[in-house]
């Protein structure tokens, strides 16, 4: 009985001994073991994620100043500065980009649809929507109209697009677009364009639209003519869609507005922004959003 009693309390001092003090937390690598996903108290498992990212935050910090000081001592001999990893430098390089100078497309874009407009011949749109549009088409075609000039808005009633084309065809204009309206649940979802007299037509999908009331900090827009921004329009058919956008602005943008109209192409993604830029004491540049916004997908470009 007695060796029974020391044994049990030689156990009981070494399990005593094992223990982590009093208030002291367990060590972070052994909860880094475990995924943070199976934990499963919601206040332990936030609080364990802050802390393994204020950790990566640390060590990434502590990384860039390392490299910094390398830079600043081996100078040229530095390593190159490493960039980001993102999805546009992932992507596969597309085998249709073509360079600004290619003299194939360069003698293609002398005499295309678009030709004369790029000779000098002004804009004149047309801005119509499907039959029975909503309080917020009618928001939206409202805002268009201060984006491109010399544009008309004419209701659609029940008239066949053709008829409209071609009475718009008649009276000297050079664009048609049309905005189109999920009936069912009032949203809109699409935007058609059409070059005019022979084409082409482009069939977009519009989402994403915000009125310029629901940005934040927005500025109101002038009368003055905007400028044009077209931004990675590099493929054979970018080229193409970007010189159907360019035909709906003035070749004289009026600089003293400020004004500058964005597309941007991103991953197939065309992004609108229209923004004006502020110089601050002469010195530096900051950029006010006027609105509105939009994001437009290709979904077809066909002749005629």
């Amino acid at each position: 009985m007695a060796k029974a009693r020391t044994q049990d309390a030689g156990a009981s001092s070494r399990a005593s001994s094992s223990k982590a003090p009093a208030g002291s937390r367990a060590p972070r690598q052994s909860q880094a073991r475990i995924p943070t996903g199976d934990i499963r108290n919601k206040m332990k498992r936030e609080e364990v994620y802050r802390a393994r990212k204020a950790d990566k935050e640390k060590e990434k910090k502590i990384h860039r100043m390392q490299a910094k000081e390398q830079r600043s001592v081996l100078g040229d001999k530095a390593p190159p500065k490493q960039e980001p990893e993102t999805l546009e430098s992932r992507r596969e390089k597309d085998e249709t980009i073509v360079a600004a100078d290619d003299e194939e497309i360069q003698m293609d874009e002398r005499d295309d649809e678009f030709a004369s407009y790029f000779n000098g011949a002004p804009p004149k749109t047309l801005i119509t929507t499907s039959e029975k549009p909503s309080l917020g088409t009618h928001k939206f075609v409202n805002e268009l109209l201060r984006i491109f000039p010399n544009s008309e808005y004419y209701k659609r009633g029940t008239y066949e697009l053709k008829k409209i084309c071609k009475y718009a065809a008649n009276r000297g204009y050079t664009n048609v677009m049309v905005i189109v309206e999920e009936r069912a649940r009032k949203e809109l979802n699409g935007m058609l364009l059409i070059h005019l007299p022979n084409g082409p037509t482009a069939t977009f999908k519009l989402t994403r639209p915000i009125l310029s009331k629901a940005i934040r900090n927005h500025g109101r827009a002038t009368a003055h003519r905007a400028e044009l921004i077209l931004n990675n329009f590099t493929t054979r058919v970018g080229r193409r869609v970007g010189r159907m956008l360019a035909a709906l602005f003035d070749h004289n943008p009026e600089f003293r507005g400020r004004r500058v109209a964005t597309f941007h192409n991103q991953r197939d993604f065309i992004f609108f922004r229209h923004h004006r830029y502020i110089f601050d004491n002469g010195e530096k540049c900051r950029l006010q959003e006027l609105g509105p916004r939009f994001t437009l997908k290709l979904r077809k470009l066909q002749t005629g």
